[in-house]
């Protein structure tokens, strides 16, 4: 098997025979089934009534492998332009890539390795396959396939709940610095997540229940804690410019491209890299095409008594803090704020600083003197006091 995952990875050539002419994904597709139906059946011939057996650590080393090539032959296909053989195909894969997330292993160290290249093939499949990742439960099945909290609108969750404990263990790694490469090691699962997300309705609200749920303490940061929402958030200020960019398109997608839904979960401060690559500093939506109309606002009681006191821009209730112009006359006033403004001027002449005002694109542009920011400033409170 791994001969023929080097092959397929140096030889370009080959892999179209290994796939149309030899049959390759039926048969490595096929085998990975049989691993797992293997498993079960030896344990039932001992005896065992349990289903829920654990794979070998040399079944998940082969099935691994199985994964590898499996990748080597599906990436550089087009997805767009699928024959009805190739789709089928391909929507058995993903189903039976639902059944590998849901197997258990002898070993946590083989559970996160199965799963890793599991997520790194479902990132080769079309976009409408990932409904394979769900299945429906029915009254008979409830109780044996499906928990209380992977069940969600009449579908049994488990391998959708599997991709966000595999992208938690990531996040935790990443935070304690025990991740070598962060791009090359959060890239898979986030466009997994991202690409199920933006083509299914019901994945996207099962993701937006664990990561996003309605909010109820206010007065800490949005980065602030452990829940997984805290975690993405300080991604979204990420030096790695790759990270912080799939951590915000992937909250952005949750939220619906909603600006405001983003910004309540985020604080404007997170989401402003993103508000500003897309030209939507002003507020608005993303591409909403996708997405259905009906709303899923769900505002908890918390929340509504605190919205007006919350700071937009931080994303919680500022502290009370002593007024720091108190005692002030009118002229020491006056003489700390031209202080201030020289000193902006010269972070600014000196090329420390760049200020910025939005733009009519909605995009951050650059001015000349930081008095051009008092006269914007200015302009907007004559425009509303004229009702414009």
């Amino acid at each position: 098997m791994r001969m023929l995952f080097l092959l397929t990875a140096l030889v370009a050539d080959i892999r179209s025979k290994i796939r149309h002419d030899l049959h390759g994904l039926t048969y490595l597709m096929e085998t990975l089934d049989l691993i797992i139906k293997t498993s079960v059946n030896h344990e039932q011939q001992k005896g065992s009534l349990d289903t829920d057996i654990p794979l070998a650590d040399n079944e998940v080393d082969l099935a691994c492998e199985i994964l590898k090539v499996l990748f080597n032959l599906t990436v550089h296909v087009d997805k767009t332009n699928l024959e009805e053989e190739e789709e089928a195909h391909f929507m058995r894969m993903v189903s039976i890539l639902h059944d590998l997330l849901v197997c258990k292993t002898e070993s946590s160290d083989k559970r996160e390795e199965l799963v890793s290249n599991t997520v790194n093939l479902l990132t080769t499949m079309p976009p409408t396959c990932y409904e394979e990742l769900m299945t429906p439960i029915t009254e008979g099945t409830l109780e044996v396939h499906a928990k209380k909290e992977n069940e969600y609108e009449g579908q049994n969750m488990e391998a959708i709940n599997a991709l966000l404990e595999f992208l938690e263990l990531r996040l935790d790694r990443a935070e304690e610095q025990q991740l070598q490469n962060l791009k090359d090691q959060l890239t898979p699962i986030f466009n997994c997540l991202w690409e199920s997300s933006r083509n299914n309705r019901v994945i996207r609200k099962f993701l937006r229940s664990k990561v996003l749920p309605p909010l109820t303490d206010v007065t800490r940061r949005p980065e602030e804690g452990t829940h997984i929402r805290n975690k993405l958030c300080r991604l979204m200020t990420s030096p790695v410019m790759d990270i912080k960019e799939m951590v915000a398109d992937f909250l952005f997608v949750l939220c619906k491209e909603n600006v405001i839904r983003l910004v309540k979960y985020t604080g404007y401060g997170n989401a402003a890299g993103l508000l500003a690559s897309r030209g939507l500093m002003h507020g608005g939506q993303g591409n909403v095409g996708k997405y259905s109309s009906e709303s899923e606002e769900s505002d908890t009681e918390e929340y509504s008594k605190a919205r007006e006191h919350i700071n937009l821009v931080t994303g919680h209730i500022d502290p009370v803090r002593p007024d720091p112009l108190a005692g002030m006359s009118e002229e020491q006033k006056e003489y700390e704020a031209v202080k201030l403004v020289e000193q902006l001027d010269r972070l600014t002449r000196d090329g420390i600083v760049q200020p910025m005002k939005v733009g009519s694109d909605g995009r951050p542009v650059p001015v000349e003197h930081i008095l051009q920011l008092q006269e914007e400033i200015t302009a907007e409170n004559e425009s509303e006091e004229n009702g414009c």
